[in-house]
């Protein structure tokens, strides 16, 4: 199945016109923040568009008043409500409180404009998040739950 996405992204970034793509695996805990780096530093004329798993979810157009994130991208989709971040000088995304189902591939396609050419580039990371050992209730909880039980039980 993995494979299967994989390779859609793969047709979704020659689609979108680019070139040259390379891969990263990023594995971060649930909770933490995650930065996918670009490796690149912008210029005016560049264009970066992110994607999720197929989904376009943050842009920068060269023009910091031309971007977008989430909810801007794509109206009706709120997975990254206020956790998603771009950094306008690299381009690099950000994912700020990062839950398990943010797992996935994250896609991303350069268009570098100048003068006499257009260059396309991307990268495809596969981000996997880590459950935080023992998320579930704390021993508090539990004994609390318990004695709530108990008292029932007894009265």
């Amino acid at each position: 199945m993995s494979l299967l996405i994989l390779l859609s992204v793969i047709l979704i970034s020659l689609d979108h016109g680019a070139s040259g793509v390379g891969s990263d695996e990023v594995s971060v805990m649930e909770g933490d923040s995650v930065t996918l780096n670009t490796g690149v530093n912008t210029t005016r004329q560049d264009d970066f568009r992110w994607y999720y798993n197929g989904i376009r979810i943050a842009q920068i157009n060269g023009d910091i008043n031309k971007t977008c994130t989430d909810v801007q991208c794509n109206e009706g989709t709120e997975r990254f409500r206020d956790r998603l971040k771009l950094d306008h000088q690299t381009g690099s995304l950000t994912i700020m409180n990062i839950t398990i189902t943010d797992a996935g591939l994250y896609t991303l396609n350069i268009i570098s404009n100048s003068r006499n050419s257009s260059r396309n580039s991307g990268k495809i990371f596969n981000v996997n998040v880590q459950a935080v050992p023992g998320s579930g209730l704390s021993s508090g909880a539990v004994a609390g739950i318990v004695v709530g039980v108990l008292l029932v039980f007894a009265a």
